[in-house]
């Protein structure tokens, strides 16, 4: 990295204008019948299938959020400068926690009423004829499942009101020991976040099959939640842009390392993918294998399998491999958008498929999937608007601000 000329903060516009909450209330709305029509065909369909689709579309926009956390903290972590100029935005996603806990909220319904079609070892039926999930149910009871999922979001919602409230205090003070404080709290902060996300990864999305485990599965839901994020961060830097703001605290060398970052993460995602699925099969346990079973077992989930490999790791490893796409907006605007799509197959090849042998067959992409999909969506992008209301989009007045506005890539 070296330092050029400084760019002058002053000849940006660096806040959203007044119309910013209409057009979150809007997408709100958007959002909340977009779930509403969600489950009225779910229902008709059965409730397992609304809410496992429901899980996989919040799973969807509450991925994105922990990997603006991970980002924002790395950056304390660091004591980084040429991120700063995004990093505000960064804050304002991972600023939408609250939100993605009420959200949880109704997935805590299938745990109450013992829905076995969702998570199996909440049905007390069920675990009376199983003696593997008796053997767990002393983890996997609903009673405790509610307390988990209660300290988690407690601990992600301080987290991010945290990290974002003091940099905002920092905006009206200029006070720079708010850096200081964040850098130290990052490093508690990031160690909290790895436990906590690595058991709600288990708890929330490996428990759908209780019979399987993978000391890797936190690992491969986390690297695929930062390049759902980058792929976020890369649309909201270029639509931001679009509106005439941060025209100048943004540069291309901004969006190189947004790539490069994406880049990373996308290779660190197909490692950790690749590793689970080889040990697991040269292994050939029963105990290992029932989760792949249902995800090779016809033609569809086959074809899913190759749509990962070649869309989530082939195609955007070659890319993004030069300089050219991450120094043009509008060519990472598209690989942003395509892997974005990517991160919802991948969680859809997690949530959707059923334990191998249980229950009657499932459409494998149901109208419902596609509505609740519009419904987070929007209701994410909701949020984020929300938070960015009458608030400046840079941290104008943080001390490692010259170093973004100087930044270059070498």
């Amino acid at each position: 990295m070296a330092h050029a000329k400084q760019l002058d903060l002053s000849r940006d516009v660096i806040r959203l204008d007044e119309g910013a909450a209409t057009r979150a209330a809007l997408l709100a709305g958007v959002g909340l019948a977009a779930i509403v029509l969600g489950l009225f065909f779910g229902g008709r369909s059965g409730w397992d299938v609304f809410f496992r689709s429901y899980l996989l579309n919040w799973s969807f926009a509450f991925t994105i959020v922990m990997g603006a956390l991970f980002f924002v903290m790395l950056q304390h972590l660091t004591r980084a400068g040429g991120s700063v100029s995004v990093r505000r935005l960064a804050e304002f996603v991972m600023g939408t926690m609250p939100l993605m806990a009420i959200l949880f909220v109704p997935m805590l319904i299938p745990v109450i009423v013992g829905m076995e079609g969702v998570y199996k070892w909440s049905s007390a039926a069920v675990v009376e004829k199983d003696p593997l999930l008796q053997h767990k149910a002393a983890y996997l009871s609903t009673p405790f499942f509610i307390i988990r999922m209660l300290v988690y979001f407690g601990l992600w919602i301080f987290l991010a009101r945290y990290f974002l409230g003091r940099s905002l205090e920092q905006d009206r003070t200029g006070d720079p020991q708010l850096t200081l404080a964040m850098d130290r709290t990052s490093a508690w902060a990031m160690l909290a976040y790895a436990i906590s996300f690595t058991f709600f990864s288990i708890d929330a999305l490996m428990s759908l099959n209780p019979h399987w485990f993978s000391t890797i599965f936190g690992v491969y839901i986390f690297s695929g939640s930062v390049v759902g994020f980058f792929a976020t961060l890369a649309l909201i830097v270029v639509a931001v842009q679009r509106s005439g703001r941060l025209t100048h605290a943004i540069s291309v060398e901004h969006f190189h390392d947004i790539g490069k970052l994406m880049f990373g993460f996308i290779v660190f995602w197909a490692y950790i993918k690749f590793s689970q699925y080889m040990l697991i099969w040269y292994a050939n346990l029963p105990e290992e294998t029932v989760w792949y079973l249902p995800r090779q077992g016809d033609t569809w989930w086959i074809g899913v399998s190759l749509l990962l490999l070649f869309g989530h790791f082939v195609a955007p490893f070659l890319a993004l491999l030069s300089r050219f796409p991450k120094r043009r907006p509008w060519l990472l605007t598209l690989g942003a958008a395509w892997m974005l799509l990517m991160h919802w197959v991948d969680l859809y090849y997690i949530v959707i498929p059923r334990p191998h042998g249980f229950g009657p067959a499932v459409a494998p992409l149901h109208a419902t999937d596609v509505l609740l999909l519009v419904g987070m969506a929007s209701l994410l992008v909701a949020g984020i608007l929300w938070q960015m209301r009458g608030r400046p989009l840079v941290p104008e007045r943080d001390p490692r601000l010259h170093e973004s506005l100087s930044f270059e890539n070498i």
